[in-house]
């Protein structure tokens, strides 16, 4: 019994535990769910107004995006309606074209039509007139007008053989005895007609400074400098407001080569006083020594000439530094050599003899600037004085027409002399006589009766003419361009020769309608 009662009441306690526990359970269990219906309302809500503000959201960017659709539809809408217009427009206006071009066209056809009709009847006109003369002409002479022209053609013909074998025979007898002579001849005075335009000669030359400040040491104090090289030098130094720059002026053009020279070698020094000065001209002026003899050297090797005095050798080169009309003399003159050794091989003249006279033609240019007097006089003198040949002293003198050449290798100098003075590029020609020259040559070529156009193409070395078809027959072609050469040739001064291309061209035309 002592352990019943503790049972039962162990049991009851239990059972009261329990039914608390399930009490308490089903408390906490009704909390619980009531705080997740208050959760679960407050997310409806949320999530109620958040649908609400999507669909506001979505309401305005639809209604932008139908607001921005609505305005490119009535922009593209509104662009093609304007170009639909422009096409209109452009449209309205060929028609409006086309319209002004067929009354034109049908003006022109009556017009036309009526032409041909005034031309049918001149024609017929034309026709009798013709048949009368003709009818009028066999009663006067008794004869067809066939008789007449195979007799007219038959003594024209029987007149020009007559003549032509007279002729040939009388030019036969006369080249069978200066047949020779006449061929040198012709070869080289073919050669000889030129034109050159005279332009200043190059008298400055012109040094470039690293600096402004150069200018100031190259014066010197009070002047000592400048007036050491002037003086040392034999030219002009200009130091005006040139940047970086300064001038050399001389008409010798050794000198101002030895200046030039000096220059640069004094300012790549840095040391520019009247001491350093001399000793930079003196060393300027064995230089340019140096070169002379060697560019003369040069020059008697290339046109293989022997025998030359080693003092006119020095002569010639100073040729390599003077210049004519743009042309350096020096390669002028071995230039010159070369023409004249070939003219005078096809001629069959000694071609060595002509280079050698080619060579020293203008070799009177080096030594202008210190003797008095042409160019042609010097070279003579210097040329005896060296004791070279009559045939070579006598080219020098003729070259430009000072005497007349009396010998063939003169006559080659000479041909040689503008051929090289002439071909393109040589020399420097004058923009203004150019355009002179090419405006004359089309004045004489449309000078003529029956020629329309001309033009003056290839730098004046082709005129091409257009004639009139109704004016220039086919035969007649011949004549006419060998008479417009006759005159280009006679009035006309010009380098080479100049092509004349007559062009006569007929057309016809009609419409289909």
């Amino acid at each position: 019994m002592q352990y019943i009662i503790p049972t039962i009441v162990g049991v009851l306690a239990l059972a009261i535990g329990i039914l608390l526990g399930v009490f308490m359970r089903k408390k906490i269990a009704e909390s619980k769910i009531g705080s997740a219906e208050e959760e679960a309302s407050r997310i409806r809500l949320d999530a109620k107004r958040d649908a609400e503000t999507l669909k506001k959201e979505a309401i305005v960017s639809a209604n932008e995006e139908a607001l921005r659709i609505k305005t490119e539809t009535e922009k593209e809408c509104k662009e093609r309606r304007n170009e639909v217009q422009r096409q209109e427009r452009r449209i309205q206006q060929k028609e409006d074209n086309l319209d002004r071009k067929s009354d034109n066209l049908d003006k022109k056809d009556e017009l036309l039509n009526k032409k041909i009709k005034e031309n049918e009847q001149k024609s017929e006109k034309l026709d009798a007139i013709r048949a009368e003369q003709e009818e009028l002409l066999q009663k006067i002479s008794q004869m067809s007008v066939e008789e007449a022209r195979e007799s007219l053609l038959k003594r024209v013909e029987d007149d020009a053989r007559h003549d032509m074998a007279v002729r040939l025979n009388e030019l036969e007898t006369e080249y069978k005895e200066t047949a020779e002579e006449k061929a040198r001849d012709i070869v080289s005075l073919a050669i000889q007609r030129c034109a050159a335009d005279s332009v200043a000669e190059a008298t400055v030359s012109v040094v470039d400074l690293p600096n402004d400040e150069m200018k100031g040491r190259i014066i010197g104090r009070e002047g000592r400098n400048i007036r050491a090289i002037e003086t040392l030098t034999g030219v002009d130094l200009i130091i005006d407001d040139t940047p970086e720059a300064i001038t050399i002026s001389t008409f010798d053009p050794v000198r101002r080569e030895i200046a030039r020279l000096a220059l640069e070698k004094l300012i790549s020094d840095g040391r520019i006083h009247p001491s350093r000065i001399e000793e930079m001209v003196e060393k300027s002026r064995k230089e340019v020594e140096a070169i002379i003899k060697k560019e003369g050297e040069q020059a008697v090797i290339e046109t293989g000439i022997h025998g030359l005095n080693h003092e006119l050798v020095r002569i010639l080169g100073r040729l390599r530094f003077r210049t004519s009309y743009g042309q350096n003399v020096l390669r002028h003159s071995v230039e010159v050599a070369h023409i004249a050794g070939m003219i005078a091989s096809e001629l069959g003249i000694d071609p060595v003899l002509a280079r050698r006279a080619g060579l020293l033609h203008d070799i009177g240019k080096a030594m202008t600037h210190e003797i008095d007097g042409s160019h042609v006089q010097i070279g003579v003198d210097i040329a005896r004085k060296y004791k070279e040949s009559k045939e070579v002293v006598h080219a020098i003198e003729a070259h430009h027409g000072d005497v007349e050449a009396k010998t063939v290798i003169a006559v080659i100098v000479q041909a040689a002399d503008a051929v090289s003075a002439a071909r393109p590029g040589a020399r420097r020609e004058n923009l203004e006589s150019y355009i002179k020259r090419l405006q004359k040559l089309e004045e004489i070529a449309t000078s003529f009766n029956g020629t329309e156009k001309a033009f003056a193409i290839q730098a004046g070395r082709e005129v091409r003419i257009m004639v009139k078809p109704e004016a220039v027959s086919d035969d007649d072609m011949v004549f006419l361009a060998r008479d417009i050469a006759k005159k280009i040739e006679s009035e006309l001064e010009y380098p080479g020769q100049i092509k004349v291309n007559l062009i006569r061209e007929t057309r016809s035309f009609d419409y289909a309608k």
